[in-house]
C-alpha cells in the first residue's frame, strides 16, 4: 500500500513529526494504491476531465505513532476537497456571510412581535450565545480542518448516533433555505413596479442557474462570490447606521427629530415576556450561517494562520451589524407600523423594517439601493445554502452515513454529486408559479424543517468544545499547545450549551402557548406548533434510530481520538517559533491582534 501526505499542502504547513505521521490509504479499484491520473492535453479535455471521479479523493486518514502503530480511534474521514480559500475569503465569509433576510427582513417580525427593547435583547442574547460558540468552533477547527466539520466533531468527541443527526440536520437545514432564498429573491423584485407583471418562474430560473453556476465553480466560485457579496453588504449595513443617525437626529430636510421618542409611544416592549421568547428563533434564523468559517477551515490553504482571525471579527460583526443596525432601526420604525410583518410572510421585502425607516423619511432613492442590497443578501445565503449542504453531504457519505455516490468528489476538489443533488431540491422554488396561498403553505413547512436546525448545531459545537478540553487534559496536552485558544474558553462553551437550551425551551413554550393563543383553535395550535419545533422531533428520530440500528456507544473521554484530521502534527515547534516572534511586536500591534 503506498504512502502519501494526509493533506496535499503538509509539507508547506510544516507537517512532518518525529512522534507521529499520517499514512493515508487511498482506495482504488485496482487495490494497488495511489492512482496516478493523466493530464490532458487540451483545455478542453482537462475541463472535462475535471468533472471525472478522483479516485485518491476519498480518503481513510489513519493515525500512526513513530513505530507505525495504529492510534487508538483513528479513524477520521475527510474527502479531499480543494484547499484553495484564502485568508481574505474566511475574513469576508465571518464578516458578512450570514447576513441576509434574517437581518433586513425577519428583523421586522422580530420587531413587531417583542417591540425595539426585546428586538436588542433578544438579538443581543444570541449574539453573546453565537460569540461563545464561534470561539469553540474556531479552537476545534484550527486544529482539526476537516471535512463536515459539525457532524465530524458530534461523532468524534460525543457519540457516532448524534454526528448523524446533526449531520443530515444541518445538510437539510441549507437544503431547504436554497429554495427558501430563491423564491424570496424573486418577490424582492416585485418591489419595482416593472418587475411585478413578470411571471416568477422566470426570475427564480434566473437566479437558481445564477447560484448553481457559481457552486460549480468549486469553493474558489464559492469563495469570490461571497467576497463580493459580503463587501457589499457591509458597506449598505455601515451607509444604513449613518443615514439611520441623521434621520433620527432631524438632520433630513423636512423631517423632525425622533430621538428615542417610539421607545416611549409606543413603548420598549409588546407582548411582554412570552414577546421577548417569541424572537429567539428568528434571532437565530438571522445569525445562522456564521458557523460556515468553520465548515470552510476543511478548504482553507492554511486555516491555523487565517482562522482565528475570521473568528475574532465575528464579535464585531454581532456588534456592528447587528446591534447597532437594529438599535437604529428601533428608533425608526415604531412596532405599530402596519407594513411590518406579523408572521404572515417570511419573503416580503416591502415589510423590511430597513426599506420602511428610509421610506418614513420620504427619501426617494434609497428604499430601491437598500432592496438591491436584500436582493444580493438573499442570494448570497443562497450560494451559502449549495456549500454548505454538498460539503456536509459529501462527509457523511464518507462516513458511511448517506449514500455512497454523495462522496464523490472530481478531479478539481468538487463533492460534484452533493452539489448537484443540492441544486436539485432548489427547483423547490417553483413553487412560487403556485400562487401566493400555496407558496406560503409550502414556506412555513420548509421553514418549519430548518428553524431550529441552527440551535442544534450550536449547542452540539458548544458540547463537543467542552468534551474535546476534557480529553486534551486527559492526555497530558495544555492549553499552550492549542494553535487557537477559545477567548470566552471552557465557561463561555457552558454558557453557549445552556444559552442554546434555554432557546428551545422558550421555542417550545411560544410554539405551544403562543401570543393570543387564546383565540385560536386547536387544529391550528398544533399545526403551528410543529411549524416551529418540527426539528425537534427530526433531530431525535435520526439519533435513536441510528444509535438502535448501529448500537453506538457514548465516547469515555480516554477513547476520543486527539490525532486524525490535523494538517500539522509537530506543532509545538511550530506554536514555539510563532510565539517567540509575536513577543517582539510592540503593545499596540499585540492589542489588535487580540481582538482582530
Amino acid at each position: 500500500m503506498a504512502e502519501k501526505s494526509a493533506v496535499p499542502d503538509l509539507e508547506r504547513n510544516r507537517g512532518s513529526s518525529s512522534d507521529s505521521v499520517y499514512r493515508d490509504r487511498f482506495a482504488s479499484k485496482d487495490g494497488t494504491g495511489f492512482v496516478e491520473l493523466p493530464v490532458a492535453d487540451t483545455r478542453f479535455g482537462r475541463f472535462k476531465d475535471s468533472f471525472k471521479r478522483n479516485p485518491n479523493a476519498r480518503v481513510t486518514t489513519e493515525a500512526v505513532d513513530a513505530e507505525g502503530r495504529p492510534v487508538d480511534d483513528g479513524s477520521a474521514f475527510q474527502p479531499a476537497l480543494a484547499m484553495k480559500l484564502k485568508g481574505r475569503h474566511l475574513q469576508m465569509i465571518a464578516i458578512g456571510g450570514s447576513i441576509g433576510t434574517g437581518l433586513f427582513i425577519g428583523s421586522g417580525s422580530a420587531l413587531a412581535q417583542g417591540g425595539p427593547a426585546s428586538l436588542i435583547i433578544a438579538y443581543g442574547l444570541i449574539g453573546i450565545m453565537l460569540y461563545c460558540t464561534v470561539h469553540a468552533l474556531g479552537e476545534l477547527a484550527c486544529l482539526y480542518p476537516i471535512a463536515g466539520a459539525f457532524s465530524v466533531y458530534s461523532s468524534r468527541f460525543i457519540d457516532p448516533a448524534w454526528g448523524f443527526a446533526m449531520g443530515w440536520n444541518y445538510a437539510m437545514q441549507w437544503l431547504v433555505v436554497l429554495p427558501l432564498e430563491i423564491v424570496a429573491a424573486s418577490i424582492t423584485l416585485t418591489y419595482w413596479p416593472g418587475a411585478r407583471d413578470v411571471n416568477g418562474a422566470a426570475w427564480v430560473t434566473i437566479f437558481l442557474v445564477v447560484i448553481i453556476a457559481i457552486n460549480f465553480f468549486g469553493v474558489k466560485g464559492y469563495g469570490e462570490a461571497e467576497f463580493v457579496f459580503s463587501i457589499i453588504k457591509v458597506i449598505a449595513v455601515i451607509g444604513f447606521i449613518l443615514l439611520g443617525i441623521i434621520i433620527d437626529t432631524g438632520g433630513v430636510p423636512g423631517q423632525p427629530y425622533l430621538g428615542g421618542r417610539y421607545w416611549h409611544d409606543p413603548g420598549p416592549f409588546n407582548n411582554g415576556f412570552k414577546g421577548l421568547c417569541s424572537i429567539f428563533v428568528t434571532a437565530a434564523f438571522s445569525f445562522a450561517g456564521t458557523e460556515l468559517v468553520g465548515l470552510a477551515a476543511a478548504e482553507t490553504e492554511n486555516p491555523r494562520l487565517t482562522l482565528p482571525s475570521a473568528v475574532k471579527q465575528v464579535f464585531w460583526r454581532i456588534t456592528l451589524f447587528y446591534m447597532i443596525s437594529l438599535s437604529i432601526v428601533g428608533l425608526l420604525v415604531p412596532y405599530t407600523d402596519g407594513q411590518l410583518l406579523s408572521g404572515t410572510s417570511s419573503v416580503d421585502v416591502k415589510a423590511s423594517p430597513f426599506v420602511i425607516a428610509v421610506n418614513r423619511a420620504q427619501i426617494n432613492v434609497v428604499p430601491s439601493i437598500m432592496n438591491v442590497v436584500i436582493l444580493i443578501a438573499v442570494l448570497s445565503v443562497g450560494n451559502s445554502s449549495i456549500y454548505g449542504s454538498s460539503r456536509t453531504l459529501a462527509a457523511l457519505a464518507d462516513r458511511g452515513q448517506a449514500p455512497k455516490i454523495l462522496g464523490y468528489v472530481d478531479r478539481s476538489g468538487r463533492p460534484l454529486v452533493s452539489i448537484i443533488f443540492a441544486s436539485a431540491i432548489g427547483f423547490l422554488c417553483y413553487i412560487v408559479a403556485a400562487g401566493a396561498d400555496a407558496r406560503n403553505e409550502a414556506f412555513a413547512w420548509l421553514l418549519a424543517l430548518s428553524g431550529l436546525s441552527s440551535i442544534f448545531t450550536w449547542g452540539s459545537i458548544c458540547a463537543c468544545h467542552i468534551r474535546f478540553r476534557r480529553a486534551w487534559k486527559l492526555a497530558g496536552k495544555t492549553l499552550d499547545d492549542l494553535p487557537f485558544k477559545s477567548q470566552p474558553g471552557i465557561i463561555g462553551s457552558w454558557l453557549g450549551l445552556i444559552m442554546n437550551i434555554l432557546v428551545l425551551i422558550a421555542q417550545f413554550w411560544t410554539g405551544f402557548a403562543p401570543i393570543d393563543y387564546g383565540d385560536d383553535t386547536t387544529s391550528y395550535r398544533i399545526k403551528n406548533f410543529f411549524e416551529g419545533y418540527l426539528a425537534f422531533p427530526i433531530v431525535v428520530v435520526t439519533f435513536v434510530g441510528y444509535k438502535i440500528i448501529y448500537r453506538t456507544k457514548f465516547k469515555r473521554t480516554s477513547q476520543i481520538d486527539l490525532t486524525s484530521g490535523r494538517r500539522e502534527l509537530d506543532l509545538t515547534e511550530i506554536l514555539a517559533e510563532e510565539r517567540a516572534l509575536k513577543a517582539q511586536w510592540p503593545w499596540w500591534k499585540k492589542a489588535y491582534k487580540y481582538v482582530c
